[in-house]
């Protein structure tokens, strides 16, 4: 079964809101880095990716980080990985 990009979003989501509860879901820009939009640091970030790896239990390696900076780039890094 294929996982949509509304399947993503939410998963980044719930990510994020483990991180910071405050955060407002439906004010989240796609294209605005997500340290920009939440102030995430970078510990915040590196949750993030393990979250998201955990998730999905899937390697991201550390080269692949930036990919995660947005909700687009993330969906845009996620979706062929987890459509293979």
């Amino acid at each position: 079964m294929a996982v949509s990009v509304e399947d993503i979003r939410n998963t980044i989501i719930e990510v994020l809101t483990e991180i910071d509860d405050t955060i407002d879901a439906d004010a989240l820009k796609d294209d605005v880095p997500f340290r920009e939009q939440l102030e995430l640091d970078s510990m915040d970030m590196l949750d993030v990716v393990l979250g998201l790896r955990r998730r999905y239990k899937l390697p991201i390696p550390e080269s692949d980080y930036v990919h995660l900076q947005t909700m687009n780039s993330t969906i845009e890094y996620l979706l062929p990985l987890l459509n293979n």
